[in-house]
């Protein structure tokens, strides 16, 4: 066994905590902080806290913080204190103050901002940036000696951390051992877990019925949906098996940078290179009656290039496309926005199909000519995600003669 253990980084919002065993009877805590005089006296009493509930004594705490919340230093505390005494068990939870509630399978997910799961910074305050979903990442963001520590962060966020109206999303690590984090994020009402480098439909069996083991021990009954994401060539051959694996397929979604990686091409912005990839993904989402969902635009700087491959994505037919950085989120809104133009022509497709069922008809038709049911469905589309965007449609209503 270790004679001492830390666990934290030295960056905003967050603290180094180092653990030190055969300490005093009574846990002695150390604090070093800029803003001792005015927090010390909490940060203590959480840290005494959160080592009372594990079960831990006699031993010596330093920490080191740079304002961290109350539940960054639950999770840094208990994640030294499981370092230092490997079968700890037990969990130091934060009060849930974060409202949870279910989300639709098919629900608008234009944006999904990934947050990389040992950083509790830009945890706090992604839900003002409004995206449709936030993603805590406790894979490629997270260095493997990291993990542990960002599990127990993540577990704690999705408790403590008002998101408000995204969808709480978390990007597991590769199965099988991926399966690891679910224990610690299912009781915390996730909605989505994303399950990266899917290769099979027996990865998405395996991650749904995890899932729903975790989810009928603990008595949740709310959906929580998975969006595999494809990121090799294998993964984008078996696209269909992937999406129709588990009734709890919301979506699918295309990681390029991987891809092009596995296929040995270079990633360009024009993306010439994924253009068969990103088709397949969508023939696969269509195919199995699921969202696809277009990989991130790395570039930040470039709100153009950003632009342009949204709206390339849309022709493309996805529903969505990641975020890298929260200022990117206002430039896919405004690419998925219907225009004017196709809604007011959706509202008057809608219009002649309730003329058609009024009278009994058959044939729904604009003045002489023929509307086919894919028209209608892609009009009731525009107009849902029109509404579900805040759109006052009434105000483009054609005008009536």
């Amino acid at each position: 066994m270790p004679h001492q253990a830390s666990a934290g980084r030295e960056a905003k919002a967050d603290l180094v905590v180092t653990l030190h065993a055969e300490g005093p009877p009574e846990n002695e805590i150390r604090v070093e902080s800029s803003a001792g005089r005015l927090f010390g006296d909490r940060i203590r009493e959480v840290a005494d806290t959160t080592l009372r509930i594990l079960g831990v004594k006699n031993t010596s705490v330093e920490i080191r913080d740079r304002a961290a919340f109350d539940w960054t230093i639950m999770a840094r505390v208990e994640a030294a204190a499981k370092r230092l005494y490997p079968n700890l068990e037990g969990e130091a939870l934060p009060e849930r103050v974060s409202e949870t509630r279910p989300t639709l399978r098919d629900r608008m997910r234009r944006s999904r901002l990934y947050l990389p799961g040992n950083n509790p910074d830009l945890m706090q305050n992604a839900g003002l940036f409004q995206p449709d979903g936030v993603i805590l990442d406790l894979e490629d963001s997270v260095a493997p000696a990291e993990k542990d520590a960002a599990r127990i962060l993540v577990r704690n966020a999705l408790r403590a951390v008002d998101f408000g109206d995204a969808e709480r999303m978390v990007r597991i690590n590769p199965t099988p051992s991926g399966l690891q984090d679910l224990p610690a994020l299912i009781p915390q009402h996730v909605n989505m877990i994303l399950v990266p480098k899917a290769e099979s439909g027996s990865d998405i069996t395996e991650a749904a019925n995890a899932i729903n083991q975790i989810a009928t021990r603990v008595g949740m009954t709310d959906p929580i949906w998975l969006m595999p994401i494809l990121e090799s060539a294998k993964g984008i051959w078996l696209a269909y098996e992937i999406a129709s694996a588990s009734e709890q397929v919301a979506a699918i979604a295309f990681g390029a940078e991987d891809f092009t990686r596995d296929v040995q091409a270079e990633r360009t912005v024009e993306g010439r290179e994924s253009f068969v990839a990103r088709s397949m993904v969508v023939l696969g989402a269509r195919a199995a009656g699921v969202q696809p969902i277009d990989t991130v635009f790395s570039d930040v700087e470039n709100e153009e290039g950003l632009r342009a491959s949204t709206t390339e994505a849309i022709s493309l037919g996805f529903e969505g496309k990641g975020c890298i950085h929260p200022r990117q989120i206002k430039v896919i809104h405004e690419t998925f926005r219907p225009a004017d133009a196709d809604i007011t022509y959706a509202l008057r497709v809608k219009a002649a199909m309730e003329e058609a069922e009024r009278t009994g008809s058959g044939v729904i038709s604009l003045g002489t000519k023929m509307v086919d049911p894919p028209v209608v469905a892609r009009a009731l589309r525009t107009l849902r995600v029109a509404e579900e965007m805040g759109i006052d449609c009434s105000a483009l209503a054609p005008k009536q003669d």
